[in-house]
């Protein structure tokens, strides 16, 4: 059964199909109401301060969601900035979840995990026998994100010569398969993400600057978790009831604990919280988890 805000989002749909002047009205009408729904957001389940999917209620997480909802029901390309482990990712799946394109695929490419003589192919597909191994013709990311959202992470360790491909894609709306000797239309809205300064890159001749300003259209900073401290406590408290969900060992956190977490810096933000808080369940006498449990220099925060 559809919830009330899927049977807006089907209204929001069906405007195109309204004479032009009709159109506008409504139109007018609607996104001022959803603007005010986006501003009073339900909290995410379990009562978690949050919203779009993302936990936290720190004044720099009130910024990100706040630009999330002015930008959630456009189409412009979106740069979501960050250190890892800050949860790039999310971003990308409120924008693709919420905007107009969610009935399309969102299909996600870590461009650092995939060796650059492979990351075209991958990108764009090849065609049967275009080099060794390419046993038959596959469809690469961007003609499968046809519709949708493609989200281009680490978009900052992809190569300068796939870089003028990229830009040429972006451009024109077209991709060219490896070894294929026709060009496809491909529809998708690109959200890209990096931990790297990429306006420095770009001034070290390391990152095309036309490229960089056709995926910058709109910039997205996410802070790090050292710099949201009071959102720690809620962070392992999601995190510990998904472990218990996933049937993994969890545990609760006694206050000494907690602030431990809070005084850590977690230069490896999120994604070193949810291990630190895995390790130190398994180790958890009880289900309780003390600073005991805790590593070293997670323990040594608080001294």
């Amino acid at each position: 059964m559809n919830s009330p805000l899927d049977e807006l989002r089907e209204v929001l749909d069906r405007l195109d199909l309204l004479p032009i002047a009709e159109r506008e009205e409504a139109a007018t009408v609607m996104r001022g109401w959803a603007d005010a729904q986006a501003r009073a957001e339900p909290l995410p389940k379990d009562g978690l301060p949050g919203r779009f999917g993302m936990i936290g209620s720190a004044a720099a997480m009130e910024k990100v969601y706040d630009l999330v909802a002015r930008i959630v029901r456009t189409d412009v390309p979106v740069l979501v900035l960050g250190e890892s482990g800050t949860g790039k990712e999310l971003v990308a799946q409120a924008l693709h979840s919420g905007g107009p394109r969610r009935k399309g695929p969102l299909v996600a490419v870590n461009c650092a995990a995939i060796p650059a003589t492979l990351l075209e192919a991958e990108l764009f597909g090849h065609v049967k026998g275009s080099f060794t191994g390419a046993h038959r013709d596959r469809k690469g990311y961007a003609e499968s994100a046809d519709g949708g959202t493609l989200f281009l992470d680490e978009i900052g360790e992809i190569p300068l010569d796939l870089q003028a491909k990229l830009l040429r894609f972006l451009q024109d709306g077209e991709v060219r398969a490896v070894g294929a000797n026709v060009a496809r239309r491909v529809d998708v809205r690109i959200v890209a993400a990096t931990n790297r300064d990429l306006a420095a890159r770009v001034a070290a001749k390391e990152f095309r600057e036309d490229l960089y300003y056709r995926i910058a259209v709109l910039t997205l900073q996410l802070p790090p978790l050292r710099d949201r401290r009071e959102d720690i406590p809620h962070l392992a408290q999601f995190l510990l009831a998904r472990q218990e969900g996933q049937g993994m060992p969890s545990g609760k956190l006694t206050d000494e604990a907690r602030a431990a977490l809070c005084a850590f810096d977690w230069p490896g933000n999120i994604r070193q919280l949810e291990n630190e808080l895995v390790r130190a369940s398994a180790f958890a006498s009880g289900g309780v988890i003390t600073p005991a449990e805790l590593s070293d220099e997670v323990r040594a925060a608080v001294s």
